[in-house]
């Protein structure tokens, strides 16, 4: 018998996405996202390995690290422009490249010439600071804008989970390698991040008049930045809370795990806590949708002032394993809508350059609070100066909630639930 043709799908019966894991493009922007992240990790911890077995100086190792962070920073801003100026392709090929290419110079340099072994690291630090603004402008051109909080989520799970492998697997290598050997497979891990991503939609920019100087374009950027009163806002709290938590976190924890805890376990559970937090949130978030997604977003960043609390506080260590837990769910709760609200309001050709922003804001000035919170402990006392960061937690995504586009991360006059 003839049968009737099946009905063509409709608005009121629309056809099923396909997940994020079984697309091709978005899996490759994936595995190069997550090797760059691997060897972004596994670089300082290579770094100390050296330093322990005395072919690195130590006074070396803190020269290194900061020209590695100075090559970051430099390049995000640089990274951004030339992302939206060229294709994002080719600048994540070439920052890879670029960071590829200073793993066998630090071997070669390492225990033999300081200026070379800086120029290295500074190198390094500058291909990853590059390749992160338009690793982000990516995923707008290969995923649909129905599933990027999905592929964002995706995006930031690869970042945990290297947290946690990167230095581990090191360690494990370590055992078989030299460490000339592991800073050559740091170069491997770069060529696949550089070489793995496919094209996006947007190989190209469209023509246009004769370019601005990157001081130009890189303002332009920040005017962009400055339409949506809710990202200034969103960006603002997240460098507090950055300042603030991040340091408490880097400084403080240690203090606190040896002083008051008489053990170093409080401080290696704390940090996995916090990103086994970060991992089920990235987890939640990849199909979670709250109605007021930027008012959500905002509490859970909030939820970090529980660490520097914590700390605060005489509690038991539990206590503070379950600070960090709470902490680390909050960064993603937050992070992921962020990202996918950016992708999604901020003019596609400017997506890039407000991306190196938000990067240069939020973690630039990480080492400023790291640097500043020592001497502030040494001036006032430990609890004062952790009752200013969790107030300064508690406070400032609080304060960005009142910016009435801050409500849906969008414009005023868009809701997109």
């Amino acid at each position: 018998m003839p049968t009737s043709p099946a009905p063509l799908p409709t608005a009121t019966s629309p056809s099923p996405k396909r997940s994020v894991v079984r697309d091709v493009a978005f899996l490759r922007l994936w595995c190069g996202t997550t090797a760059s992240g691997l060897a972004t990790w596994a670089l300082p911890f290579v770094l100390g390995l050296a330093a322990l077995e005395r072919t690195l100086p130590v006074a070396e190792l803190g020269l290194l690290l900061a020209a590695r962070t100075v090559g970051f920073l430099a390049a995000v801003p640089v990274g951004g422009v030339l992302a939206d100026r060229h294709s994002r392709r080719a600048v994540v090929f070439w920052s890879g490249m670029a960071a590829a290419a200073s793993a066998p110079l630090l071997a070669a340099g390492l225990g033999r010439s300081v200026a070379l072994t800086a120029t290295a690291a500074a190198l390094a630090g500058a291909g990853q600071g590059a390749c992160r603004p338009a690793f982000q402008a990516m995923v707008a051109e290969v995923v649909d804008a129905d599933r990027r909080q999905q592929a964002n989520a995706a995006m930031t799970l690869a970042v945990r989970v290297t947290t946690l492998t990167g230095p581990t697997l090191a360690a494990l290598l370590a055992v078989l390698l030299h460490v000339r050997g592991l800073l050559l497979g740091i170069g491997l891990l770069w060529l696949a991040a550089a070489l793995v991503p496919g094209r996006g939609t947007r190989s190209a920019p469209p023509a246009a008049p004769p370019r601005a100087s990157f001081r130009a374009e890189f303002a332009d950027g920040a005017r962009e930045a400055r339409r949506h009163p809710w990202f200034v806002a969103g960006l603002g709290a997240l460098t507090a809370v950055i300042f603030a938590g991040y340091s408490a976190t880097g400084v403080a924890l240690p203090l606190v795990s040896r002083d008051r805890y008489d053990t170093e376990a409080v401080l290696a559970a704390a940090l996995t806590a916090y990103t086994a937090g970060a991992l089920a949130g990235a987890l939640v978030i990849a199909r979670w949708r709250p109605r007021a997604q930027g008012w959500a977003a905002l509490a859970a960043l909030a939820g970090y002032g529980f660490a520097p609390l914590s700390l605060m506080l005489p509690v038991h260590p539990a206590v503070v394993v379950a600070a960090y837990v709470v902490a680390g769910l909050g960064i993603e709760l937050f992070n992921v809508p962020w990202f996918t609200a950016t992708q999604r309001e901020v003019a596609p050709d400017k997506l890039a350059r407000v991306s190196s922003l938000d990067f240069l804001l939020s973690y630039g000035l990480a080492p400023v609070g790291l640097a500043l919170i020592a001497p502030a402990i040494d001036a006032f006392g430990l609890r004062p100066v952790l009752g200013i960061c969790a107030l300064i937690c508690f406070v400032a995504p609080a304060a960005a909630a009142l910016t009435p586009t801050a409500r849906h991360f969008a414009r005023a006059t868009d809701n997109p639930l």
